[in-house]
């Protein structure tokens, strides 16, 4: 399978627990300031799409500021339910998301996977809820060092993807976003070397193909996510088959952010 030669790009910022409503809306700020050039000149790349996946307590700070500053990027949020509506104290539905103009959800992050027993089960069921409501589901698939020293990683990588994947149409699985994360690498600093980064997005395309079809495979997008930044994000989106970055920290620094939004060549 070969990625999409248009090589449209994905970059989703995943603000994760951190920013505050005041703290959101001044980020939004800074990125409205450095995305609007006083000439008029475009700054991002006509290839380039960016999302923000701020805290539910500041997903509609963040809509008013993205709309009324005409910021050019979609709004994201990090997680939600399976379930429209219902006695589930404390959850958020996708339709509520929908309902505020949300059009990128994160589902399975190895964090929701970890601390909050997320199962591959309850991933589907996230994601069908989400394709539901007309966003765009940001798949996450990766795995431990231990698995990937275990020689396991394929293996790891392929149930994740089948659980998602297997009965899906082309039609729908094309509005599936996955983001290959090496869990090993979220927040250590750790990086997956281009190549590694390149070979594990390439096997995930060709499930792809295995479990829906070779449509599905060239045009689903795939994003690299694992301490990406401004340093290393070029030589990651240079590689054949990453269409996209999905970035933690550095996504909270707007400087930082645009200058990985940029970086593809």
């Amino acid at each position: 399978m070969n990625a999409n030669p248009e090589k449209p790009v994905l970059i989703s910022g995943n603000w994760k627990m951190n920013e505050n409503h005041f703290e959101a809306l001044r980020l939004v700020q800074e990125l409205a300031a450095l995305l609007h050039l006083p000439n008029g000149e475009k700054v991002l790349p006509d290839s380039v799409t960016v999302s923000v996946h701020p805290p539910f307590t500041s997903i509609r700070t963040v809509q008013t500021a993205i709309e009324s500053d005409h910021v050019p990027v979609f709004l994201g949020a990090q997680n939600c339910h399976y379930i429209d509506k219902g006695a589930y104290t404390g959850e958020v539905s996708p339709d509520m998301l929908a309902k505020l103009g949300v059009q990128y959800v994160i589902t399975g992050h190895s964090e929701r996977r970890e601390y909050f027993l997320e199962t591959d089960e309850i991933v589907r069921k996230k994601t069908d809820a989400i394709l539901r409501h007309g966003m765009h589901p940001i798949l996450c698939v990766g795995e431990t060092l231990e698995e990937r020293n275990a020689g396991e990683a394929h293996k790891k990588v392929r149930t994740q993807l089948q659980a998602i994947f297997s009965g899906r149409s082309t039609e729908e699985a094309l509005r599936v976003v996955v983001a290959y994360e090496p869990i090993w690498a979220i927040g250590t600093g750790m990086t997956a070397t281009a190549s590694d980064a390149e070979d594990m997005c390439a096997y995930i395309r060709e499930e792809i193909g295995q479990l829906v079809g070779p449509e599905a495979a060239d045009g689903i997008p795939i994003q690299y996510g694992g301490s990406a930044n401004e340093q290393n994000s070029a030589e990651l989106l240079s590689q054949k088959n990453i269409n996209g970055l999905l970035v933690g920290g550095a996504s909270l620094d707007a400087k930082k952010f645009v200058t990985i939004c940029c970086s593809i060549r």
